[in-house]
């Protein structure tokens, strides 16, 4: 029985074996799959752990923390001292890449841990983290947006504000049935998948196209209910694999189906089964990222073996970082058949909302402006510094070494003469300030300022959008007149058997608060002629 997926159902603190994303800074996360013993069989003391520039994280340490939970890093040991796998027992240092022998056995050490720990067998002792005295990140659930920003890159990637634009463009639902061709790096398809989830497939489901076992969770399809499917392309076979792999990691392998297909040449329809005699895709919504999407256009037909829904308009939407392809790709729309075409171009900006902190009070902290905020501190300062230069030089002086007094090369609290202000050390100066940063509320302090980013993002592509409309048959032109007709049938009956008391009410709602238009409109309903 397969796991339900954490895109769509998040857990409230992090489990074993789930997806998890370290959030360090803004533009740098790290995805990792949490384990409670070495995977990997790289041996550190401490079992699995994920190693950052920002400092390192057992997991041991991120298991059982609620969701957005502030980790500091551990002091591991990353060398070969530090291990006790199988680098460790031969004595070898691990050398850049390593040989394919060394991560062979690596990998199968992993793989033995792996199957002991699915039967219950404690593999070894993992020693106990110690917490570092600097570095932390944020835990994160996994959600499309997160995983965007924090995907291996094997292509270029769509981002959020362009798949968030063309998956409203496209009309896409709960229960959609969408094609991607150019699947890539996944960051399109995670964010469909979400936008299509109505339910995990049960063996129940009647659409001809999901025959699963139900999945542990409360959004299981009722019999007989479609759910949504997106069937995701790809040409370059490693990618595919790559995403596949994905795919079934994260849970959505009953949501996301990927073939390894050259769509030029092949096209979309999948293999027609005994089971499934109608092409199972029915599409009615199509992204495609590809290099020459116009030549796969001529796949998207109203043809019998055609992929699209037959009884509804198909969108689609192309993604193409040349202009030269556009245009190609638009002749080749209004040739097929292809309605209210569209280019478009997105281009983002991003606007940075933090507060402002000026002062000497900041200094030695992160993300400040370490500046005197008023004169007073420039000349208090300046004052110390003065200070500090005539402490050093009197210590020097053969009088101080009378006096019993030790000379001193930055000034450790010693004054130059009585009555004057004792100065104190830069280090001693920054430690103070450190200490008293835990008793301030920091996020209320300061100016709350924003600033925009200077320069645009470069350019990432056009989409182009256009509609196929549904196939309209002179059969369906009849049904729609009869219908019609019909329709405006019962509408006369309705108004002949409306009683006296119905059409007085219509006529007080018509007079709209009109006494006298309202006693008006009665009173012709009663016989009246109108007349004084």
């Amino acid at each position: 029985m397969s796991k339900a997926s954490p895109f769509f159902e998040p857990t409230v603190v992090a489990t074993p074996d789930s997806l998890a994303v370290l959030h360090l800074k803004r533009d740098l996360l790290t995805p990792t799959i949490l384990r409670s013993y070495d995977d990997e069989g790289i041996g550190y003391a401490e079992g699995k752990v994920t190693t950052t520039r920002y400092g390192n994280y057992p997991h041991s340490t991120l298991i059982g923390q609620p969701w957005g939970s502030q980790i500091k890093a551990s002091k591991v040991d990353t060398g070969t001292r530090g291990r006790v796998g199988l680098h460790a027992e031969r004595g070898q240092k691990r050398k850049r890449g390593g040989s394919s022998s060394s991560r062979r056995d690596e990998t199968l050490a992993g793989e033995e841990d792996a199957e002991l720990h699915e039967h219950g067998v404690q593999t070894k002792e993992t020693k106990a983290a110690i917490p570092a005295d600097s570095g932390f990140c944020h835990l994160l659930p996994p959600t499309p947006e997160i995983w965007t920003a924090s995907l291996p890159h094997r292509t270029q990637v769509v981002y959020t504000p362009d798949y968030s634009y063309v998956l409203q463009r496209l009309r896409v639902t709960p229960g959609t049935s969408l094609i991607e061709a150019g699947a890539g790096s996944g960051s399109f398809t995670h964010a469909a998948a979400r936008a299509v989830f109505d339910g995990y497939p049960t063996k129940e489901t009647a659409n001809g196209r999901d025959s699963v076992p139900p999945k542990p969770s409360t959004h299981n399809a009722p019999p007989g209910h479609t759910t949504g499917k997106v069937w995701s392309f790809e040409f370059h076979e490693p990618r595919m694999l790559s995403l596949q792999r994905e795919i079934q990691e994260h849970g959505l392998e009953n949501i996301v189906t990927i073939t390894h297909r050259d769509v030029y040449e092949l096209g979309f329809a999948l293999p027609h089964t005994a089971a499934s005699p109608k092409p199972p895709i029915n599409a009615s919504a199509i992204f495609l990222d590809l290099p020459a999407p116009w030549l796969a256009l001529r796949h998207l037909t109203r043809a019998p073996s055609s992929p699209l829904n037959p009884s509804s308009s198909v969108h689609l939407c192309t993604f193409s970082p040349c202009i030269e392809q556009v245009h190609r790709t638009v002749s080749a729309l209004r040739s097929l058949g292809w309605l209210d075409v569209e280019i478009v171009e997105l281009s983002a900006h991003r606007i940075e909302v933090r507060r402002e902190r000026i002062g000497l009070q900041e200094e030695g902290l992160r993300g400040v402006n370490a500046t005197p905020a008023t004169v007073d501190e420039a000349i208090k300062r300046l004052k110390e510094v003065e200070g500090r230069d005539r402490s050093y030089h009197h210590g020097m002086t053969t009088k101080a070494l009378n006096d019993g007094i030790e000379p001193t090369a930055g000034g450790t609290g010693q004054s130059a003469e009585d009555g004057e202000e004792e100065y104190i050390s830069k280090q001693q100066r920054l430690q103070n300030i450190k200490d008293r940063q835990a008793d301030r509320k920091l996020y209320k302090e300061g100016r709350l300022v924003h600033r925009t980013e200077s320069e645009l993002k470069t350019h990432t592509s056009y989409l182009v959008f256009a509609v196929l409309p549904r196939e309209w048959t002179e059969e369906d032109e009849r049904r729609a007149q009869t219908e019609a007709v019909e329709g405006r049938t019962e509408v006369e009956k309705v108004e002949k058997v409306m009683s006296k008391r119905q059409m007085k009410r219509n006529a007080k709602v018509a007079a709209g608060g009109n006494k006298d238009l309202e006693m008006e409109m009665k009173w012709r309903l009663d016989g009246g002629d109108g007349d004084d």
